[in-house]
């Protein structure tokens, strides 16, 4: 496979992806999940039941909106750094990825009458903290998250994305990472209130040095972690640019990352009225095929989202 030449098949409804995993796994499901990571749930029966559970809600949503399912490991936080600290050396980590593309693929063998078509999704987080600047060395990047990208590409999955990124260097290093391996990787920034990357770089500008250092090797670009009217004010959907991004996961809170860290309850925002501005959100873009949902959203939020219609032919 050529990865740096992959493109998200067309469907003709778009594709529904998941809310908040973790968010929803700790404040609705009243998991432990520590240092915010939900990989080790597939060491165990009760974990992956509670998983499976959370992601035939997502199944259901593209079955009604008879649109495309990705279905997305639960493996944001399954890299070197973050899975030693939870116990995981480097050949756990393999394992626990390789086994994640395993375990969605026999979801997505039992989806429901409906959904178009199924692709299995390698998640990728940043080595950092998801809402601080890291370094600046994109080859550093690429070593790093080489290994869980190569456990994905041996497990058979259709694609990688890399959410919560806040620098360009750690983007290009895992499409480099990616390109690599043989594996197609989209990419996703977060970006704060302003909507610029936390390290200051407009989203316009981040897309373009992304697609500049690695002759467009992403697959597609998203933006996550962020409430729709933090994602808007970096949004020119006239310029070229603005093509690249597919889709969309949006936070239900209106707050800060700053401040989402220090909140003990969970923000659940206006469902209804943060499907209609993801809604114009998505509209004001030309290339949207992609709704779903990050921090603070669950499988409600999203089905509100569709209610709404379809990205495609917006």
């Amino acid at each position: 496979m050529n990865a740096s030449t992959w493109q998200l098949p067309e469907t003709d409804r778009g594709w529904v992806t998941d809310g908040g995993l973790e968010t929803d796994l700790i404040f609705h499901r009243g998991l432990d999940l520590p240092d915010f990571a939900s990989f080790p749930l597939l060491d165990a029966a009760e974990g992956r039941a509670a998983l499976d559970d959370y992601y035939r809600g997502y199944a259901d949503v593209a079955a009604r909106a008879g649109a495309g399912l990705l279905l997305e490991t639960p493996t944001w936080r399954a890299n070197t750094d973050w899975g030693a600290r939870l116990g995981y050396d480097v050949d756990a980590l393999q394992r626990v990825n390789r086994d994640a593309v395993a375990h969605l693929r026999g979801l997505a063998d039992a989806v429901p009458d409906g959904v178009e078509r199924v692709l299995v999704v390698g998640a990728v987080g940043p080595r950092g903290d998801g809402y601080l600047a890291g370094d600046l060395d994109a080859d550093r990047y690429a070593d790093y998250h080489r290994p869980q990208l190569a456990a994905f590409a041996e497990a058979g999955a259709d694609l990688a994305s890399a959410y919560t990124l806040t620098t360009v260097a750690e983007a290009v290093g895992i499409v480099r990472a990616g390109q690599d391996v043989g594996l197609p990787v989209a990419i996703s920034y977060t970006v704060e209130t302003d909507g610029r990357l936390p390290d200051g770089t407009a989203l316009g500008d981040a897309i373009e040095q992304l697609d500049a250092a690695t002759g467009s090797g992403a697959a597609h670009v998203l933006v996550n972690c962020a409430h729709p009217d933090h994602v808007s004010p970096g949004i020119d959907g006239d310029a070229a640019w603005a093509a690249r991004i597919a889709g969309l996961r949006v936070n239900s809170s209106r707050l800060s990352h700053a401040e989402l860290d220090e909140a003990e309850e969970l923000d659940e925002g206006d469902l209804p009225d943060l499907a209609s501005r993801t809604w114009a959100l998505a509209s004001a873009l030309p290339a949207v095929r992609i709704i779903g949902g990050c921090c603070g959203t669950d499988s409600r939020h999203i089905a509100a989202m569709w209610a709404e219609g379809s990205p495609v032919g917006k």
